[in-house]
């Protein structure tokens, strides 16, 4: 059997359900099937490999990874893969019908492609606070892309050639920008392509909200370690966060992505608080690096 021209990568921890509802939105691209193959790595899920197998059945090829974080699995993933192009996304995310496709006509413009990323929320008429925020703030891969010069891996298209010669995910960073950044400096294109969507779900809750930020604060850290004066524009970078709050607010209060006033207003609670949060993290971040 000829290999496929594409091989999609899922990295896998403890989320069966979403695995299966991922698994069904490419099984129906529009792009033929024998044009790519999926290859899912589980990342040591503790419930074991029988309810990943249970979901997976003879859609994908089931890996297992049990060094920690999606990088090492999106590696041991590329690692096995057949395809000359590599197209990642994560397991809790639904791929649009064409996005296999619009992704390699992304490929034709630009040597590593981002798409769109759409937030889903259970209930468009009753969000939580942080729902509503995550659906204005969220994932917004075009600013990513055109503004910060990278892009996130759960929606990543590029050539096997290409991530050869970049390397792998490194951890504990901020994987997607350390290798979007890695990629450019080699010269690589990045662009944004639009067409090739998917959804990620919002987090639903503050403590799911404080998890992720406080994740990313430490991952970015690390990231500014070894840069010329690194950690004091990191700490700068950090001073500025609550001073979004204001022009921010205005985004939210004018956002077509939410229903009513009130959704807004939670949102905006949301906005302030998260901000803040932000901020006094970031100096819990830099007291943990300091006394280690």
């Amino acid at each position: 059997m000829a290999d496929p021209e594409i091989s999609v990568i899922i990295p896998h921890f403890a989320q069966v359900a979403a695995l299966d509802a991922c698994l069904a939105s490419l099984e129906a691209q529009s792009l033929p099937a024998e044009r790519f193959e999926i290859v899912v790595v589980d990342n040591n899920s503790p419930g074991g490999l029988d309810p990943v197998r249970a979901v997976v059945r003879e859609r994908a090829r089931l890996l297992v990874e049990t060094a920690k974080g999606a990088g090492p699995a999106r590696n041991r993933g590329v690692a096995e893969a057949r395809g000359r192009v590599f197209a990642f996304i994560d397991a809790d995310c639904v791929a649009s019908p064409c996005w296999l496709e619009e992704g390699l006509r992304g490929l034709e413009r630009f040597d590593i492609v981002g798409g769109r990323v759409d937030v889903s929320v259970a209930d468009e008429n009753h969000m939580s606070g942080a729902e509503a925020f995550e659906r204005v703030f969220a994932f917004d891969f075009r600013s990513y892309i055109e503004n910060k010069g990278f892009t996130g891996s759960g929606n990543l298209f590029c050539r096997r050639a290409v991530f050869e010669t970049v390397g792998g995910f490194r951890p504990a960073v901020s994987e997607d920008m350390d290798w979007s950044h890695r990629a450019t400096a080699l010269g690589y294109s990045l662009g944004y392509h639009e067409p090739a969507a998917i959804a990620h779900p919002g987090r639903t809750d503050w403590s799911e909200l404080t998890r992720k930020w406080s994740r990313l604060n430490r991952e970015s850290l690390r990231l500014s370690e070894g840069k010329r004066y690194g950690r004091l524009k990191w700490l700068a970078r950090n001073w500025l966060v609550p001073l979004s709050i204001a022009p921010h607010a205005a985004r939210v209060m004018t956002s077509r992505k939410l229903p009513d006033t009130r959704t807004r207003l939670r949102a905006l609670a949301t906005l302030a608080g998260i901000r803040m949060w932000r901020f006094a993290d970031a100096h819990r971040a830099l007291f943990e690096r300091n006394t280690r």
